[in-house]
């Protein structure tokens, strides 16, 4: 039988030996009995609905926070299209380099050079707003807010995930609209299948929710979440080919930008929607972003756990 853990002793009375305390609320039917039976194993459902629960708390909480008032939602699509104009003509005059159609042909085609950029941008907003959003949920832990909810059941799991969903979507649907505008009057995007939206949607969605977490979990540990946060800024596009394709960088940065979950998806969202690649052309490269969107959420599980026992140890939720 496991000992209980510093918030099980404070809200349902336990101590080590896992027996109640006189006057104290009952165990809840997931925790260990105190007439020595036999552990009951916890439903299913009611773990489900109590994630469920977390999640919409937090993600309530997240759009709360970023939509302090009307003008957030200008500022949604004017950060991401001001960026993506001002790296189309900086890029653009490469066109004009002698050889350039035969090393990169994108760069000849004015309308094919916006939607590559286009697409980079749109992943890059994806993934760094997550950025931010672990940026911001590591001030929680001078609040006193992060201290609240390590002493109360909710689980950990769910908290850093919808703190990462709640943030990506009301940072992200704007500008993901007006990318979709922007791709009908183009007219450059050329799909093997109807389905592959739906690949190219999770190819975005999925690793980025991972990618949140991981940096939740990283960040409500860390002393110095400004360096992380600058870390991920700027190296994060340059290694992953949001303004650049990847064949234009040396190995050794395309080395680490295959380390991040960015790099993955823009391969499948441009490879899909530009290059018109079916299913089975993407499966290696949807598979390796499986396997990387897997470590991630393994690191997210890691560090939450070390970070906390650590905590209940010395009493400072600082792991790093």
């Amino acid at each position: 039988m496991r000992s209980p853990k510093p918030h099980e002793v404070l809200l349902y009375g336990m101590h080590r030996e896992g027996v109640n305390r006189p006057g104290r609320v009952p165990l809840p039917p997931d925790l260990p009995a105190n007439d020595g039976s036999t552990r009951r194993v916890p439903r299913k459902d009611g773990a489900m609905r109590h994630a469920a629960k977390v999640f919409r708390a937090e993600a309530l909480k997240q759009h709360r926070r970023v939509f302090g008032s009307k003008l957030v939602v200008f500022s949604m699509v004017l950060w991401p299209l001001m960026q993506l104009a001002a790296t189309y003509y900086t890029v653009r005059p490469l066109a004009a380099t002698p050889g350039i159609a035969e090393r990169w042909p994108l760069a000849a085609d004015p309308q094919r050079l916006l939607a590559f950029l286009a697409t980079g941008a749109l992943g890059f907003t994806f993934f760094f707003s997550l950025v931010q959003s672990a940026w911001h949920f590591s001030f929680e832990r001078v609040t006193g807010t992060l201290e609240l909810l390590f002493l109360s059941p909710a689980n950990r799991f769910a908290i850093v995930v919808a703190n990462g969903f709640g943030a990506l979507v009301p940072n992200a649907w704007l500008f993901a609209c007006f990318m979709v505008a922007l791709f009908t009057a183009l007219d450059v995007v050329h799909v093997a299948h109807p389905a592959m939206y739906a690949v190219v949607f999770l190819a975005l969605l999925v690793p980025a929710v991972a990618w949140g977490a991981f940096l939740n979990s990283l960040l409500i540990f860390s002393r110095d979440s400004a360096f992380l946060y600058t870390l991920l800024d700027d190296p994060m596009w340059f290694a992953s080919g949001v303004r650049l394709p990847l064949f234009a960088l040396p190995g050794w940065v395309r080395a680490f930008g295959s380390a991040l979950p960015l790099t993955g998806s823009l391969v499948v969202v441009r490879g899909a929607l530009l290059d018109g690649r079916t299913l089975g052309e993407l499966t290696p490269d949807l598979l390796g972003l499986a396997v990387l969107t897997g470590l991630l959420v393994l690191a997210s599980v890691a560090a939450l756990r070390l970070g906390e026992a650590r905590a209940q140890r010395t009493g400072q939720l600082r792991l790093f």
